[in-house]
């Protein structure tokens, strides 16, 4: 039954005729890596996963079905209403890496969980799986009867439920799947009979309301559920998750993204996607690759990350959209996921080179080569740095993180009937059993610009070998065999195919120059990242904590007429794809290397490049903008500094559920979470006109609509989600003569809308005149 299931994996669990692919993937145990970047990363997971004690992500699973606990619950996210997804990605955590290592302690350990969620199951009455209070009641005497609370992260007072339902059911399947073990298969379909009975009673209505919050990828594994049991109540099930306000529009060829929060909408295409594949309806397909297309295409960054502060902008509009908060890991890690299907339906090298972009320059950049931790947002900030994550914080990243280093032999390898593609270049080695054939791939690629693949046979066989000639690879690529130049027609962006009979021994090797080039943002040719071959590379700029409190200040400007690296970078001896600015560097010259191998510095993807003419047009604009805010200082009555002790003090400062931001781009600011608010004083003059100027920062996304009162009076309703991406802006309030006649000071207060919060702002003033 085993080798059963590991042949349902390779087959991406088809059952039925049109579940085929143009190519199909290896199970992953049939590849291992060899020395490289990859082997490292996935050796640092494999201490990260060896250290957490499964009876801790367990126990409040256990609690919330009324058993003792065997060991104290862990913190962080798991210790809040997403409690429970850590346990999900651990457990598929756990068969990828079995897969990828073999090792039997990882079996041991799923083997140990799906008992005791079996064991939780059979308390809870026989179908519900959960760890945040109260899931159970909620779900089964509210949401079943239409009582339906809804937004963006929140379901009837919890924390995106169906989202850790997702992450749950998709451990199971993978533990099923990857490991052969049957009960979790068992205790999947309970679980899944019992969302069933949840869903399918209610209106289409009340289910699109449920939508409004996140459910992450609940329709993928009640999809491959179906295709692993053949039973219809399934896919029945899985249908019900059909987002219409998301999935319609994108089927229709219409970018919705913008405003939308990035890693609720992924898992939604990898559904759609995935039911392309189990029923051949084209209706599912369109819309998964038309989001592909314009994630890719329109919405990232160089790194193939997208999103600022979680959230989508307008396409093609990113200059201004760099923060701390950039490119979520799980969004790439979705993205690599939907890559995947798209490539299995046609092997498209435009596939495999987004994959290559955002594997090498975001996914290894994420994890500490030291000490395996990862990262949640991947800062793209100009004079930013790395944050790295408490790996006992569980947050979404910590556990995609789980899964994501356990599986690079994944999708390095793909065949049909009498082909192999070699997607990736990382060193490796492929056991292709059914046809008698090994691969070893060698390589030290990105370090080298080559690769060499060694085949090894019984018996000589014909077969075709594609090879990608990477998009980057514009000065050609160089390929033989046993030494021989081959003549294959080839172009980047390509895949060159080598058909031959082959015998044992047989040794490719492909030759792939590096070169230096340009990328430039898309809404500004001057903001420009360097690549050297398929490497994004970061300036570095010192010790992380070196820079002043403008960081972006630090950060040099290249000044050259030239838009060609290669005439203003000269290689650093000894270290591989390492170049420094000759002569253009302002103030300085600097330093660029490759983004995954700059850890605990400041740096910068993107640099800005001027000539002289348009150097001296940014001089001028930072010349009227120091004018305006002089203009501004010249008319203040008073002003406050949030987040400051003393001018908090005099201010009168006060509220509930606040937040601050200590060092924000160098300032400090102050707001309320959901259900807060604040208030604070300022001074007026009773006899003339006054207005209130709030300072935010305009590049912040989310829910953050909230009502400014002045002594209990509705001035203004402001939303400051997405209003000036990249920017501080002062926005101007008139106060009514009314509010001001015959006082000397008066009270502003922040009320945040439901499920918003309110600010943060930066600075208050009165000023004269309205």
């Amino acid at each position: 039954m085993y080798q059963v299931i590991l042949l349902l994996v390779a087959l991406s669990a088809s059952l039925f005729a049109q579940d085929r692919h143009p190519v199909e993937p290896f199970p992953l145990h049939q590849v291992k890596l060899l020395d490289g970047p990859f082997r490292h990363a996935t050796e640092l997971n494999e201490a990260s996963l060896l250290s957490y004690d499964p009876d801790r992500l367990l126990a409040r699973f256990r609690i919330q079905a009324g058993l003792a606990p065997k060991a104290e619950a862990y913190g962080g996210w798991e210790a809040e209403s997403l409690a429970g997804h850590s346990l999900g990605h651990y457990l598929s955590a756990l068969s990828l890496m079995h897969q990828t290592t073999g090792r039997d302690t990882f079996r041991r350990r799923a083997v140990y969980i799906v008992d005791e969620l079996a064991t939780v199951q059979e308390a809870n009455g026989g179908g519900y799986l959960g760890a945040f209070d109260n899931g159970q009641r909620i779900f089964e005497e509210e949401i079943a009867k239409g009582e339906v609370r809804s937004q963006g992260f929140d379901l009837n007072g919890i924390w995106a439920p169906f989202y850790t339902h997702h992450k749950v059911l998709a451990g199971l399947r993978d533990a099923y799947r990857l490991l052969g073990i049957e009960r979790a298969l068992v205790v999947e379909r309970n679980f899944a009979d019992w969302i069933g009975g949840i869903v399918l009673p209610l209106s289409n209505e009340d289910m699109q309301e449920v939508m409004h919050c996140e459910f992450g990828g609940v329709q993928e594994t009640l999809a491959d559920l179906y295709a692993d049991t053949r039973e219809q109540r399934y896919l029945d099930i899985a249908r019900r998750f059909h987002h219409e306000a998301i999935v319609d529009p994108l089927a229709r060829g219409e970018d919705i993204l913008p405003g939308k929060h990035g890693n609720t909408q992924i898992p939604k295409m990898i559904a759609s996607a995935r039911l392309y594949e189990i029923t051949g309806q084209e209706a599912d397909r369109a819309p998964a690759e038309f989001f592909w297309d314009r994630v890719v295409n329109h919405h990232s960054y160089v790194t193939g990350g997208h999103g600022n502060f979680e959230y989508f902008g307008a396409p093609d509009a990113l200059t201004h959209r760099l923060s701390d908060g950039t490119t979520e890991t799980c969004n790439v890690y979705n993205m690599l996921k939907l890559s995947r299907h798209l490539f299995l339906w046609e092997p498209r090298a435009e596939v495999a080179d987004y994959y290559e972009r955002a594997l090498f320059n975001h996914i290894l950049s994420s994890q500490h080569p030291d000490d395996g931790r990862v990262i949640y947002n991947l800062s793209l900030e100009m004079g930013g740095h790395k944050e790295y994550q408490d790996p006992e914080y569980f947050t979404c990243c910590v556990g995609s993180g789980m899964e994501t280093h356990s599986k690079y032999g994944a999708n390095i390898y793909y065949h049909g009937e009498n082909e192999l593609y070699v997607s990736q270049y990382i060193a490796s080695e492929l056991d292709w059993a059914e046809r008698g054939v090994t691969v070893t791939q060698q390589t030290t690629y990105p370090e080298e610009a080559a690769t060499e693949l060694t085949l090894a046979m019984d018996s000589p066989r014909e077969l075709t070998l594609y090879l990608r000639h990477p998009a980057w690879a514009t000065a050609g690529i160089t390929l033989t065999v046993n030494g021989e130049p081959q003549e294959a027609a080839s172009a980047p962006g390509t895949f060159v195919g080598l058909t031959r009979e082959w015998a044992d021994g047989d040794v490719v090797k492909l030759e792939m120059p590096f070169s230096l080039h340009l990328e430039a943002m898309p809404d500004d040719s001057s903001r420009i990242a360097v690549f050297h071959g398929p490497l994004v590379l970061a300036a570095d700029l010192g010790p992380e904590g070196d820079v002043g409190a403008e960081a972006s200040d630090y950060v040099p400007v290249l000044m050259s007429e030239s838009r060609d690296p290669a005439e203003w970078l000269e290689p650093v001896a000894g270290a591989a794809s390492t170049f420094r600015t000759v002569g253009i560097g302002t103030p300085r010259e600097v330093e660029l290397r490759p983004f995954y191998r700059v850890h605990e510095r400041n740096y910068s993807v993107y640099l800005d490049l001027f000539n002289d003419r348009q150097w001296r047009e940014r001089q001028a604009a930072y010349e009227a903008e120091r004018e305006r805010k002089r203009e501004l200082e010249a008319i203040t009555f008073d002003e406050f500094q949030p987040g400051e002790m003393q001018p908090e003090r005099d201010h009168h400062f006060t509220g509930e559920d606040l937040n601050q931001l200590e060092d924000f781009r160098g300032r400090k600011a102050r707001g309320s979470e959901r259900g807060g608010w604040l208030s604070f004083t300022m001074a007026v003059t009773p006899d003339a006109p006054m207005a209130l100027v709030l300072e935010y920062w305009g590049g912040f996304t989310g829910s953050k609509t909230f009502d400014i009162l002045v002594d209990g009076e509705l001035i203004a309703t402001e939303n400051i989600s997405g209003k000036a991406d990249g920017r501080f802006i002062d926005v101007r309030y008139p106060l009514p003569e009314a509010l001001t006649a015959g006082k000397e000071s008066v009270t502003v207060k922040f009320a945040p809308h439901v499920g918003h919060r309110a600010g943060p702002f930066f600075y208050a003033r009165t000023v004269k005149g309205s």
